[in-house]
């Protein structure tokens, strides 16, 4: 298994090792800066107390405007229709700064609920990437909305090759794509539930499991939630996980893993546990792979050890493969059935 997940992680050729960046200028685009303005504060300093506020405002910290511009934009042949809006995170990318969505809507039938999944990818992921799922949800009864994630496909800048302003040696640039994430998924909900769907899911699978995470977090509108790959601190996956190697190699000669950990406090998931655990309505669903080399095994397994703490409503499910095998047959249809299924007898 270690050795089909190595194949399948390094058949990716354009990796780029990065320069370490502290990015201190991108908290300047987040609400709490005003709680604190910068005032001779070397990088380092001003980005921690960034981070503390993120962490003591949360609220005010992923706060945004609605998007007014929401537009459904018809696909082309064999190709789903696109929900289109304006993030209301601005970025220095136009490209970025439009949400794109695939829609997959499922049949109305009378007497059904109207029920709707946000479908959240993993790290670069291509744009076809979990259409499959989708269509499954949506001949389930469950219409689908698969976002494409900040500076992801549609959203890529022309001079990326790779989804590398999502995850980065830039600290600051790395929270403020975590922020808009968030927010894009929360104005995605807006949408869903202006277009009268009564309840709201998501599914967020690796990165995009940390994104549905603090999205839901912070949204009791996300009623059933499916982490697909789980993990604690968001700098701890990047210094151990098998694919963000190069990542660590542009950050380990300026910082160390617990400085950088506090460099993340905001985008990592135990900072946010308890007030997820708060919502005591959601139901969630955490799914992990036993050979994990990318989301490390002994993290997801402190998510679990936490949600069973704080007596949290949650189903557990254990695969027997790794993260990028997670996507080969026979793994990839039986995470879809847990998926599925869980998302359906929830919703």
């Amino acid at each position: 298994m270690s050795d089909w997940e190595n194949r399948l992680c390094f058949r990716a050729t354009n990796r780029v090792v990065r320069e370490f960046e502290w990015g201190a200028e991108w908290a300047n685009r987040w609400p709490t800066s005003k709680r604190h303005p910068r005032n001779g504060h070397d990088d380092e300093t001003y980005l921690r107390i960034m981070n503390e506020l993120a962490v003591e405002h949360p609220a005010e910290f992923f706060s945004y405007d609605v998007p007014t511009d929401f537009r459904v934009e018809p696909g082309g042949e064999n190709q789903p229709a696109l929900l289109k809006f304006t993030s209301a995170v601005h970025t220095p990318y136009p490209e970025n700064n439009v949400v794109h969505a695939q829609w997959y809507p499922a049949a109305e039938k009378p007497g059904r609920k109207r029920v709707a999944v946000v479908v959240l990818p993993h790290w670069n992921a291509s744009l076809g990437q979990h259409g499959a799922l989708c269509k499954g949800m949506a001949k389930l009864g469950m219409s689908a909305l698969r976002l494409s994630l900040p500076y992801h496909d549609y959203r890529m800048p022309p001079e990326l090759q790779r989804a590398d302003y999502a995850v980065s040696a830039n600290v600051g640039r790395t929270i403020d794509a975590t922020r808009q994430a968030v927010i894009d998924v929360r104005s995605a909900v807006d949408w869903l539930y202006s277009q009268g769907f009564e309840r709201v899911g998501v599914c967020g699978t690796s990165l995009g499991s940390c994104y549905a995470f603090l999205a839901s977090a912070y949204d009791p509108r996300i009623q059933v939630n499916v982490f697909n790959h789980c993990s604690t601190y968001f700098a701890d996956v990047v210094w151990e996980g098998l694919s963000t190697q190069h990542i660590r190699q542009g950050i380990e000669k300026s910082i160390t893993v617990e400085r950088l950990r506090d460099a993340w406090m905001a985008v990592s998931p135990p900072f946010h546990f308890d007030q997820y655990a708060a919502q005591k309505d959601k139901k969630t669903l955490f799914i992990y792979a036993r050979y994990d080399t990318t989301f490390p095994v002994k993290y997801s397994e402190q998510v679990i050890e936490k949600a069973r703490e704080v007596k949290l409503d949650h189903k557990v499910v254990v695969l027997p493969c790794g993260h990028y095998t997670l996507g080969e047959t026979p793994f990839k249809f039986m995470d879809g059935y847990h998926i599925c299924s869980f998302l359906k007898r929830n919703l």
